[in-house]
């Protein structure tokens, strides 16, 4: 089999993002944003949010197309920069100016091929290795332009490698559907009994008429519920406190699935033991309250946060699924709360934990846990079982490229 290396500068193209208002966002055409660049490295039209833009003329260059590849260009982070993802349908669609994309030239390497070279641990490293900043990390088209790239000559033999790691995300991507439905069933079930008020009995119910809701539940707020819990951050210059098991959970750790399985930092027992009041029971649920405001999770496991989420834990599970639902719906509560006429969206702990909450009855808010409650655990073993694919088809990647496997 023979090996070619081509500069990635002459196996394509390079075009940076669009930069827009945030006024935009919410119809027009579907964007590429630095968080729907993730492990899963396929980006769907259908999943992203939309910016009203206007494409004409030279601006009609901004439009992907299917196998175009695009690189995380800017991040918080340094383990952010250089993620890649590709678009995997013809919808038209736009990137946004923290993204940069890559169109591949097909005569000679085949994008499929490229995405999973690109995003293998030992890429991914390269690039963040050209990257710079402090408070925020990135890399320019011109240090990408720099990356030499090594792979079997024939088109063919690249088709078969992308065919296999492809199974793998064939798999990941059924279990995101899955999970995507699960998780549609329970807000459907928790819009109907507790939005629309037709949980079972409700026509036996006595309504308050000063409150507006059934006489057996309470108007309450927030720290009602459970104890609010706002993260902190060990100290960065203690290395000792980070790189164990225990997941120490940001935002951008939360895009994407109900519950948080992997994380870019882990804290040591060292880490943990310097603040263990912030320790997060499995099932706590994760509302993000500064920068981006109204990203919600579930841990998966004993956890900590950062100083922008505020934590809810429960003293009785049942209640952890229905408040999961109820803080879905914070987002546009959360941006006016925590504007304060600043750029940056930040709501306190007493802000939070002050928010306007209805507490149905217990046994009402018990059968709906006994009902969605099978649901979240599918999706929890569903998304363990995603990150086990997606280490599985990252060990198997270079052992193709670098022929310890014989293709």
């Amino acid at each position: 089999m023979n090996w070619v290396e081509y500069n990635l500068n002459e196996l394509g193209s390079f075009k940076n993002g669009l930069n827009f208002k945030k006024e935009k966002m919410g119809s027009g055409y579907p964007l590429i944003n630095v968080k729907d660049i993730t492990s899963n490295i396929r980006l769907n039209s259908k999943l992203l949010d939309l910016v009203d833009v206007s494409i004409k003329g030279k601006s009609a260059s901004y439009l992907a197309e299917r196998g175009d590849i695009f690189f995380v260009r800017s991040s918080v982070k340094r383990e952010g920069v250089g993620m890649v993802g590709m678009l995997d349908d013809d919808e038209k669609t736009v990137h946004c100016g923290f993204v940069i994309r890559f169109r591949p030239n097909q005569k000679i390497i085949h994008p499929k091929f490229l995405l999973y070279l690109l995003s293998s641990p030992y890429w991914r490293e390269s690039v963040r290795n050209l990257s710079g900043g402090t408070a925020i990390i990135n890399i320019s088209q011109g240090a990408l332009k720099t990356l030499n790239v090594r792979f079997p000559e024939s088109l063919q033999t690249q088709k078969y490698i992308a065919d296999i790691s492809s199974a793998y995300d064939d798999l990941i991507e059924k279990n995101l559907k899955r999970i995507k439905l699960l998780e549609q069933a329970a807000q459907n079930i928790y819009k109907e009994w507790f939005v629309n008020m037709r949980f079972p009995g409700y026509e036996n119910t006595v309504i308050n008429a000063a409150t507006g809701i059934p006489e057996d539940w309470e108007v309450g707020v927030i720290s009602d519920f459970g104890k609010v819990v706002t993260g902190k951050t060990p100290s960065t210059k203690r290395s000792d406190f980070y790189g164990g098991n225990i997941p120490f959970i940001k935002t951008p750790d939360m895009h994407g699935l109900p519950y948080v399985v992997e994380t870019g930092n882990n804290l040591t027992e060292l880490g943990e033991k310097t603040q263990l009041n912030k320790n997060l029971p499995a099932n706590s649920v994760l509302v993000s309250c500064i920068g981006t405001a109204g990203v919600v999770a579930m841990t998966s496991k004993i956890s900590q946060t950062n100083q922008q989420i505020n934590s809810v834990v429960f003293d009785s599970t049942f209640k952890s699924y229905y408040f999961y639902c109820f803080a879905k719906k914070l987002k546009p509560l959360l941006e006016g709360l925590g504007s304060n006429g600043t750029t940056m969206v930040n709501v306190n702990k007493r802000k939070f934990e002050n928010i306007d909450l209805n507490i149905p009855a217990e046994s009402l808010l018990v059968n709906y846990s006994k009902i969605v409650e099978p649901m979240f655990k599918q999706i929890l073993t569903l998304s363990i079982q995603n990150q086990k694919l997606e280490i599985a088809r990252d060990i198997l990647l270079p052992r193709l490229m670098n022929r310890t496997i014989e293709v």
